[in-house]
């Protein structure tokens, strides 16, 4: 067997939350790597930016809007995509909320608001899109965890319950769908200053300690999670499934740093 190249020329790619943050930079580095990608999210301002950077690479977009928390507009971005380019190859959730809160003060409200987005969303999206890549016998989902799927972080219990479920729904469904020629991983990301947590981040001692947790001495740019996504989509990749891959600059190995 030849060695598979980390090359998506002639793959169709769906991000969902992809016009900011982690979402946009997994956007324009698949299509750097030769996917075409329709870059999604509720806001069409968002969407036309993101595309037009798409178009830049050669590559081809679409503006099509759509939320997690409605599954009519999921179905909806389905078949305009598949309308446009015949099919969807890559799927990637990256839609996600967040709230700081202490525990004890969770309403059920903000709980149900956050699992909805961020697991519940997800599981909206690989349902809908699954299904339509189990009828073709090929696809590569990549769902995005969390350090907190496995560690703890101080006052985002509804966050990290959420990214939990997100790290197990992957599993199981590499498990269920695998057979059916469609591997499902996730990639958890480390401290990566993004819109979603920068005012967790900046000038904060929360902020201090995850940088000094993390042995390369930096928070990440958004830009290095996209090899991980492109491997996870390409063929290189063809007997990874059900794994979670941790892109933290060290931060889930280290102990006493000093």
């Amino acid at each position: 067997m030849t060695y598979a190249p980390l090359d998506l020329s002639g793959r169709v790619a769906v991000v969902i939350g992809g016009t900011s943050g982690i979402g946009q930079a997994l956007s324009v580095g698949l299509a750097r790597a030769g996917a075409d990608v329709v870059a999604t999210a509720r806001h069409i301002e968002a969407i036309e930016a993101t595309a037009a950077e798409i178009e830049r690479t050669g590559r081809r977009s679409l503006r099509i809007a759509a939320d997690v928390t409605d599954r009519a507009s999921l179905d909806r971005l389905l078949r305009q995509t598949v309308a446009a380019f015949g099919q969807v190859d890559v799927l990637v959730n990256c839609a996600a909320r967040t709230k700081r809160t202490p525990t004890l003060d969770v309403t059920e409200e903000e709980w149900a608001g956050i699992l909805d987005t961020n697991l519940t969303g997800t599981l909206r999206a690989c349902q809908i899109f699954g299904r339509h890549m189990m009828a073709r016998g090929y696809g590569r989902i990549v769902n995005i965890a969390s350090l907190t799927s496995f560690v703890a972080f101080h006052e985002v219990a509804a966050y990290g319950a959420s990214k939990a479920a997100v790290a197990a729904l992957t599993k199981s469904l590499a498990v269920e769908w695998g057979p059916k020629g469609v591997r499902v991983n996730a990639i958890a990301p480390g401290v990566f200053r993004t819109p979603l947590n920068q005012g967790l981040l900046d000038g904060t001692d929360r902020g201090r300690e995850l940088l000094m947790r993390t042995p390369l001495g930096r928070v990440g740019s958004v830009d290095e999670l996209a090899g991980a996504c492109v491997f996870l989509a390409s063929e290189a990749a063809s007997f990874v499934n059900g794994e979670v891959i941790v892109v933290d600059g060290g931060f889930l190995a280290s102990g006493v740093n000093q």
